[in-house]
């Protein structure tokens, strides 16, 4: 049971992550970013995460989608630095040019695996959300979504199992046994259906 009191901060972060993704959208469903923001903040919560980490759910992508380090410098002024230092966690990079996916990846897995239980908690409920929608988009729109990511059907869920290799060794929740279902559906799913389709997708 997670008794934690909302308080204005959360109030004000909610606001200000509204504010700040205001024009975003999610890649495939087109609805609003916020909304992604809302799952990730409620899982955090569900988990029983802390108002400071569900803040930091709310907020963990303004850095690598919203302004880099002055909206990190925004965000720590505004928020504090422990929510910075989750955030941090979370982010794949700060700076432009943007690395190649694979060093992207390859690195925050890494770090992931030397995180603190606060970084972990929101990483894994932002993870969870994106694998629970894509796997809704497969459903609706079939492999067609594959073509919205640049790397393709196979090192995307390459990803995920990493990902979940790295939450199973450092502590696992029922957001990781969900986690591993939900992938383990869109891979069996989506291999069935690319293996019997008639034209293969460049990966």
């Amino acid at each position: 049971m997670n008794s934690v009191k909302l308080t204005e901060k959360f109030e004000a972060a909610l606001i200000y992550a509204t504010r700040l993704h205001a024009e975003q959208t999610r890649k495939i469903s087109g609805v609003p970013y916020i909304t992604h923001l809302l799952s990730v903040a409620a899982l955090v919560l569900e988990a029983g995460g802390t108002e400071e980490e569900a803040i930091a759910g709310l907020l963990h992508d303004s850095i690598e989608d919203q302004g880099g380090k002055p909206t990190r410098e925004e965000i720590r002024q505004r928020f504090g630095d422990t929510i910075v230092a989750i955030i941090d966690g979370c982010t794949e990079w700060d700076t432009l040019p943007k690395p190649p996916w694979q060093e992207r990846k390859n690195r925050y897995l890494e770090n992931l695996r030397h995180a603190s239980a606060s970084v972990r908690r929101v990483s894994l409920a932002d993870k969870l959300h994106n694998a629970r929608s894509l796997l809704i988009d497969w459903r609706l729109y079939g492999d067609s979504i594959w073509t919205n990511f640049k790397i393709g059907r196979e090192r995307t869920l390459w990803f995920y199992q990493s990902l979940l290799q790295v939450y199973r060794e450092t502590g696992s929740d029922w957001m990781t046994e969900e986690l591993e279902r939900i992938v383990s559906q869109l891979s069996q799913e989506s291999t069935n259906s690319y293996e019997s389709s008639p034209i293969k997708h460049s990966n």
